[in-house]
């Protein structure tokens, strides 16, 4: 499946595309993972990343939270794929978008994310590691998870 991506910060989303990525996280995190406040402040001080199949259907997104504004380094979070597109690789091509992002805009600098538990071997396989130990979020286990910095480059918007 060929996705087309788009990165905004959340004031140039527009209401159609956050509605439309605000839908998809909610499909997810509230109904399939139980009730908890997806949109938070953090949204606001965020780069959103989203991949849009052929039919121009948004099926997968995420987003990438400035450094400083939750954690020292950049973070990635929110990091979701349509149920329905599940087992075709989405996860990984996401995750692989908003790391080149994270590249581009603060070259030379780690990523971190909080990960939920099950899913460290995913995030492992893209050069995370954990640090520290697993933790409640959300009634999820969750565990912080850290990817290494890697040579800068030029520095650039996401």
């Amino acid at each position: 499946m060929t996705l087309s991506w788009t990165c905004k910060r959340f004031d140039d989303l527009g209401v159609h595309a956050l509605h439309d990525a605000l839908a998809l996280r909610c499909r997810v995190f509230i109904l399939e993972q139980g009730p908890y406040q997806d949109p938070d402040e953090a949204d606001k001080m965020s780069w959103h990343v989203l991949g849009h199949n052929e039919k121009e259907q948004l099926v997968a997104c995420l987003r990438i939270v400035d450094p400083g504004a939750r954690f020292a380094e950049p973070s990635i979070g929110r990091v979701v794929t349509a149920p329905e597109m599940r087992g075709q690789g989405l996860g990984r091509a996401l995750m692989v978008e908003g790391l080149a992002r994270c590249a581009k805009a603060w070259p030379g600098r780690a990523v971190r994310v909080s990960a939920q538990a099950h899913l460290q071997d995913f995030y492992g396989g893209l050069g995370f590691v954990p640090v520290g130990a697993p933790y409640l979020e959300d009634a999820i286990a969750h565990i912080e998870m850290l990817r290494p910095a890697e040579p800068a480059l030029a520095k650039e918007t996401p």
